[in-house]
């Protein structure tokens, strides 16, 4: 599985840009694709204090509730 960060639709884009692994280590992409195990070094090294977190959060579209 990959994660696909593209910059343009996180919600907190701007809010904390300057606080965020993408940013940090590549200036803000237009988009970007990392894979599992990129993603559990990235984690690894913010856990470790070594870059700051990935803070990409994506809206998530909200389910159809059926009102009949």
């Amino acid at each position: 599985m990959t994660t696909r960060i593209d910059c343009d639709t996180c919600l907190v884009r701007e809010l904390h840009c300057h606080d965020c692994v993408v940013a940090v280590l590549l200036g803000p992409p237009p988009e970007l694709t990392i894979d599992d195990d990129e993603r559990t070094a990235l984690d690894v090294l913010a856990r470790g204090g070594l870059v700051p977190p990935l803070r990409l959060v994506e809206s998530v579209p909200s389910p159809i509730v059926d009102s009949a």
